[in-house]
C-alpha cells in the first residue's frame, strides 16, 4: 500500500512554519513581508504575530486599484477615433472632373429642353429654338464625358443589354438613350426653314416641324428624370456625404437644371420674350439654395466637407452667383444686357454647385473620420434607443 501523499494544506503549513522560524524577510515599501504579504512584528502588542493568517493581515484593497502599493486606478482609456495607419476606410471614387462636368451638362440639357417646350407651347420661337439647340449640344457633351469615363467607348452599348430598375446607373443609361434622340430630332427640326420647298427635301422640310413638336414634348417629359437621376446615383454609393444627403441631392440637381435652362433663355431671348425664363430662374434658384443649405447644415459631421476646402468655396460661390443671377433677372427685366449677365451668373452658379457637391463627396471618402464616427453614433443610438436624426 503506497504512502499517503501530503495535502496542499500540509505543505503550506510546513512552509509557513519554516518562514516563522527564520524571521520575517525584507519588508516591501508598503510595510508587508515580500514573501508572505504579512505585516512585520513591531512589539507593541496591537499587531498580529508573524505567521498568523487572517483577514487583518491582508493589505487593504483600494477602490479601483490594486492590492498593496499605490492604489492606482486601472481604468480603460476613452476610445478615440483612429483608423489603420490613418488610411481611408473607403476607396475614394475614381471619377475625375469629367464626371462632375457630366453632372452639369446633363442638368443643362434637361433644363434647356424644358425651356424649349415652354417656348413651343407659348409661341415664343426664340426660346424654343435656343432650348432645343442647347439641349442637343449639352446631351452630346454628356455622352462624350460619360464614354470618356468608361475608358473604352464600346462599353457603352453593354449598358443597354439589360434594364435593371434597382440600379440608378442602368436607369440613367436608358433615360439618356430616350432623351438623346428626341432632343436631336427637336433640334434638327429647327433647320426646316432652310430646306428647299420642292422635291424630297421639301417633303422633309414639311415633315420636320410636326416631328420636332412631338420630339420636343418627349424630351421635356424625360427631362425631370434626366435632371435628378444623377443625384440618386451619387446617393446610392457608399460615399458618406453623398449617401447621407440622399433626400437633398435630387432637389439640388433639379433646381440647378432649371436655373441653367433659364440662363439659356436669358442669354438668347429679348426681354419681351424672356418671361418664362425669369420664372424658371426663380423656381430653380429656390430649389438649389434650399437643397444646398440643407446639405451644409443637416448632416452633422458629414456636412463639414461641404463647408470647408474647395467644396466649400465652390458652394459659396454658387450661392452668391445664384442670388446675383435671380436679382439681375428680376430687377433688370427690361434690359437685354442685365438679362445676359444674369444668365451668365446662373450658368456659373450651376457649374460651381455641381462641382462643389462632387468634390465634397470625394473629400468625405478620403477622410476615415467621416466613415467611422457616424457608424459609431448609429451603433450607440441603437443601444440607447435614441434616433440621432431627431437631435
Amino acid at each position: 500500500m503506497s504512502p499517503r501523499r501530503p495535502e496542499v494544506g500540509d505543505r503550506f503549513r510546513r512552509f509557513r512554519d519554516r518562514l516563522a522560524a527564520h524571521g520575517p524577510l525584507l519588508p516591501t515599501p508598503s510595510g508587508h513581508d515580500a514573501a508572505t504579504g504579512l505585516a512585520p512584528h513591531n512589539g507593541n502588542g496591537n499587531d498580529r504575530q508573524a505567521g498568523t493568517v487572517g483577514p487583518d493581515s491582508r493589505p487593504p484593497r483600494r477602490r479601483g486599484g490594486r492590492r498593496g502599493g499605490g492604489g492606482e486606478e486601472l481604468r480603460v482609456p476613452e476610445a478615440e477615433f483612429t483608423s489603420y495607419y490613418g488610411r481611408p476606410v473607403l476607396k475614394a471614387p475614381v471619377w475625375k472632373w469629367d464626371i462632375a462636368a457630366y453632372l452639369f451638362t446633363g442638368g443643362l440639357a434637361a433644363g434647356s429642353s424644358l425651356l424649349g417646350a415652354g417656348g413651343q407651347l407659348t409661341g415664343r420661337s426664340v426660346l424654343r429654338r435656343a432650348g432645343r439647340v442647347t439641349a442637343l449640344g449639352a446631351v452630346s457633351a454628356s455622352a462624350v464625358f460619360l464614354i470618356r469615363d468608361l475608358g473604352r467607348p464600346e462599353r457603352f452599348h453593354h449598358m443597354l443589354r439589360v434594364a435593371k430598375p434597382t440600379s440608378p446607373m442602368s436607369v440613367g443609361t436608358w433615360i439618356l438613350t430616350a432623351f438623346g434622340p428626341a432632343a436631336g430630332v427637336a433640334a434638327v427640326a429647327e433647320a426646316a426653314g432652310w430646306l428647299p420647298r420642292r422635291g424630297l427635301l421639301g417633303w422633309v422640310g414639311r415633315a420636320l416641324p410636326p416631328a420636332g413638336h412631338a420630339a420636343g414634348l418627349v424630351a421635356a417629359a424625360t427631362a425631370p428624370a434626366l435632371a435628378t437621376y444623377t443625384g440618386v446615383l451619387l446617393a446610392d454609393t457608399a460615399v458618406p456625404s453623398w449617401h447621407e444627403a440622399y433626400p437633398e441631392l435630387p432637389v439640388i440637381f433639379a433646381g440647378s437644371a432649371l436655373a441653367s435652362g433659364a440662363a439659356v433663355g436669358l442669354l438668347a431671348a429679348p426681354p419681351a420674350q424672356a418671361g418664362p425664363a425669369r420664372r424658371m430662374a426663380v423656381a430653380g434658384a429656390a430649389l438649389e439654395l434650399f437643397g444646398a443649405h440643407r446639405v451644409e447644415t443637416r448632416l452633422g459631421l458629414l456636412s463639414a466637407p461641404y463647408r470647408s476646402g474647395r467644396p466649400g468655396r465652390l458652394l459659396r460661390a454658387g450661392r452668391l452667383l445664384t442670388v446675383a443671377g435671380v436679382a439681375g433677372a428680376l430687377l433688370g427685366r427690361r434690359s437685354r444686357a442685365a438679362g445676359a449677365l444674369s444668365g451668365a451668373a446662373l450658368l456659373g452658379a450651376s457649374v460651381a454647385t455641381r462641382f462643389g457637391i462632387f468634390y465634397g463627396g470625394v473629400a468625405s471618402a478620403r477622410d476615415p473620420r467621416y466613415t467611422v464616427v457616424p457608424q459609431r453614433e448609429r451603433v450607440n443610438a441603437r443601444r440607447t434607443g435614441v434616433d440621432p436624426a431627431a437631435d
